[in-house]
């Protein structure tokens, strides 16, 4: 057997994020789309002596979307989970249960070979020392600000509420995130956003912002108004589909990957150092109130981060090192 670039990376992921030890069983779960990476990730699992079961599904339609009860369960009988899936399970009911019950879960929505090549040969070690300083910052602060050029002006609290660190290395029990990964991230306090941001990097299922930005006013917590053409049209499908709380503002998160690179795959895109990203939606699996079948993330370029009126950020450049 030829070992290609897609093996190391799997290997990485197996070996290095998760550290599946000899006698832990694994469970892969992909669709149609998602299936030469599914493959990628059971192969080297059985080559590398690993028990492994591969269930493909149908892909889902939205990010956030519930599995089938039949992989709900499935999900609770292995120790170590993938999910190279179009859509996102990260948050959803099935994998939150799955973690609860101490499996470890690693999801890749919308992962593309040429990104699982990219991401998977990040410096996992440097990007989980860098995601946890954040993330220790992040829970001594109260009040968050953003700007950015475009037009970004949104300022929220974040007092009392937990910060996590995607770090890219789930070894303990119950522990789960992204991969390829390099985030931080926090739910704001439900109903104390109000601003305005303005995405122009990209947004979850929509891609790479190209022509008109999404321009989404916020009051109270929630996306009052989006505008900005053709991709504000298709989000506000979304998120009409769903009903209100599909718009509160559900996430804060900051790119902390330095081999992530803007693809129009959001998986990719909110890892970006330089970036951070606001989500809405479903903020349960942050320690939120909100639970809905839906979470999606637009990213922004360039900001400018306030905490509590010290700079976090400047220009897309982190001020913490």
């Amino acid at each position: 057997m030829k070992i290609t670039k897609l093996d190391t990376a799997a290997v990485t992921a197996i070996k290095t994020c998760m550290a599946v030890k000899k006698n832990e069983r694994i469970l892969i779960i992909t669709d149609e789309q998602k299936r030469e990476i599914g493959y990628a990730l059971y192969d080297n699992a059985v080559r590398l002596g690993y028990t492994a079961l591969l269930v493909e599904t149908k892909s889902g339609k939205i990010n956030g979307e519930e599995p089938s009860n039949e992989i709900a369960e499935l999900m609770q009988k292995f120790d170590v989970v993938f999910c190279p899936t179009t859509k996102s399970l990260t948050h959803t009911n099935a994998r939150r249960s799955a973690s609860f019950n101490g499996v470890r879960v690693a999801t890749f929505p919308g992962i593309t070979k040429e990104i699982m090549i990219r991401g998977m040969n990040a410096d996992y070690k440097k990007i989980s020392k860098l995601s946890i300083k954040l993330k220790k910052i992040l829970e001594k602060g109260k009040t968050v600000r953003i700007t950015a050029p475009a037009g970004t002006d949104i300022t929220f609290s974040i007092e009392g509420r937990t910060s996590f660190a995607s770090k890219g290395l789930f070894h303990k029990k119950g522990e789960s995130g992204n991969l390829p990964t390099g985030e931080t991230f926090v739910a704001p306090v439900e109903g104390t956003s109000n601003g305005v941001f303005v995405v122009d990097g990209s947004m979850a299922g929509l891609g790479l912002i190209k022509n008109a930005n999404i321009r989404i006013e916020v009051k109270d917590g929630y996306a009052t108004k989006i505008t900005g053409g053709a991709l504000a049209v298709q989000l506000k499908k979304q998120l009409d589909k769903v009903g209100k709380d599909a718009r509160s503002i559900a996430e804060f998160g900051i790119g902390t990957n330095d081999s992530a690179k803007l693809s129009g795959v959001l998986l990719e895109d909110e890892k970006v150092m330089g970036t951070i990203h606001i989500a809405l939606g479903n903020n349960v699996s942050m320690g939120g109130s909100i639970n809905v079948p839906i979470h999606l993330d637009g990213v922004i370029k360039k900001p400018t981060v306030f905490l509590d009126g010290k700079k976090l950020m400047e220009n897309g450049n982190l001020l913490v090192k």
